[in-house]
């Protein structure tokens, strides 16, 4: 049970990584890079930080039993800081490279702090909550990193990206 548990996060990741492969392999109007940028930023961030919205908002006992805390009322403002990570990675499919950095960036400030909550939860107070160790801490450490490594290879999305649409530049 532990496994299935600690595992939820990273399906997130799986599906922008089958996403992103399945889409590259049948494209022949974006590059790979541009659709591995935009899959991680729907499907890892976008779509992950939206359901962590809506599981604290929804279901905050469940969230904190899973995270080994006790209820508070700042699983609110987790929700809606996930709900602004959210907004950033819908946002990201259609931006450029420096706007893509800068919402990796400010997704790292978040989930790399809480990666620093858990593990000091973890070994300070022996909570080993799957919520709290394992799948969380691959996704909070691998979606603001993925999405910073992907922008900073990409050259020139930003042509790429204000050719469509109205043609107004990212």
């Amino acid at each position: 049970m532990f496994i299935a548990q600690t595992s939820v996060p990273t399906l997130w990741l799986l599906i922008a990584v089958v996403g992103a492969s399945i889409h590259s392999a049948r494209s022949r109007r974006l590059t790979r890079l541009e659709i591995w940028q935009r899959w991680w930023a729907v499907a890892a961030l976008g779509c992950g930080s939206a359901w962590m919205t809506v599981s604290f908002l929804l279901i905050p006992d469940v969230m904190t039993t899973a995270i080994g805390f006790r209820e508070t009322p700042f699983v609110t403002e987790i929700a809606f800081a996930n709900l602004g990570l959210a907004v950033g990675g819908f946002r990201a499919v259609h931006a450029g490279r420096r706007e893509r950095i800068t919402i990796g960036l400010i997704a790292g400030m978040f989930l790399w702090g809480a990666t620093i909550g858990h593990l000091y939860q973890s070994f300070a107070h022996g909570n080993g909550a799957p919520g709290n160790t394992g799948g969380v801490l691959v996704y909070d450490v691998a979606i603001p990193a993925v999405m910073i490594i992907l922008a900073m290879r990409s050259r020139s999305t930003d042509a790429q990206v204000a050719g469509e649409g109205d043609g107004r530049a990212a």
